[in-house]
């Protein structure tokens, strides 16, 4: 990758030797992210910096998952893919623990929501059953029992169409036509993955056009992803940045990340 490859891929010149380490690690990983890969020798000089400094940003930034390091440079970081939902439950547990209380507080009683299938929106269910006077629109078998059977006295809509066994999940053209008869103050939908490139995506397309469905549906959406799906990318893409009204997660996202969503004038929680 050559010199002039790279800046004209950021914009604008680069005074590498002034510049903060934390501004520099977002700029390699918004190049690395454009254009595939770049190599160490290549930053060094297009940053007026020594090999090594490099290096060390590129360990950073392969720490928080932004890039896959290999010897000499670094490429974009592969795809997400998810296991099964049983396993995905025992993931990440106490994380989902806080989203979910997260989401708990920003939940009023009385409010109109959908609530698409995931083991973070079935930990928030199990949170929500102490509002009352909900409305659920759901395509989770999961969520709408644990929501039926609680004590606030919520109505729960069970989407209809294709089930799917392994997420107790509805999904296909059936579902879509339903969610389309709902209107809801807000979405609550659980990403495999969020990027500030690409928006937040799935790694399943049934779901990915259920979660579109949804928030087209809805005045307010929000996003729940745990601090191992930031600046990642699956498959699918379920919407930009800035469609995004409220992100939950478990943790303070990282400064350049954060920068970025203030931009998308996104509310963390």
């Amino acid at each position: 990758m050559t010199r002039s490859l790279i800046l004209s891929s950021l914009g604008d010149v680069i005074d590498g030797g002034r510049m903060k380490p934390r501004r520099r690690q977002a700029q390699i990983a918004e190049l690395v992210s454009q254009q595939g890969q770049a190599s160490v020798e290549a930053l060094a000089a297009l940053y007026g910096v020594s090999a090594e400094t490099i290096r060390r940003d590129l360990s950073e930034l392969s720490g928080a998952g932004l890039v896959e390091k290999f010897h000499g440079g670094a490429r974009r970081s592969r795809l997400l893919v998810e296991n099964s939902f049983l396993d995905r439950v025992h993931e990440n547990s106490e994380a989902k623990v806080e989203i979910a209380k997260k989401v708990e507080d920003l939940i009023q009683d009385g409010e109109t929501i959908f609530i698409d299938t995931g083991s973070t929106t079935l930990a928030c269910a199990q949170r929500l059953v102490r509002k009352s006077g909900l409305t659920v629109v759901t395509n989770s078998a999961r969520i709408a029992q644990t929501l039926a059977i609680g004590e606030s006295q919520s109505r729960v809509y069970l989407l209809g169409g294709m089930f799917r066994a392994d997420n107790a999940q509805t999904v296909g053209p059936i579902a879509i036509e339903q969610i389309r008869k709902f209107r809801a103050d807000r979405a609550i939908l659980t990403v495999t993955a969020l990027d500030t490139t690409s928006g937040a995506s799935d790694a399943d397309i049934e779901e990915a056009h259920v979660a579109r469905a949804m928030l087209e549906c809805a005045n307010q959406l929000v996003i729940l992803a745990d601090s191992t799906k930031m600046e990642k990318r699956a498959a699918f893409n379920v919407c930009r940045l800035e469609d995004i009204d409220t992100l939950v997660t478990d943790r303070r996202p990282p400064p350049f990340f954060k920068m970025l969503l203030d931009r998308a004038d996104i509310e963390v929680f």
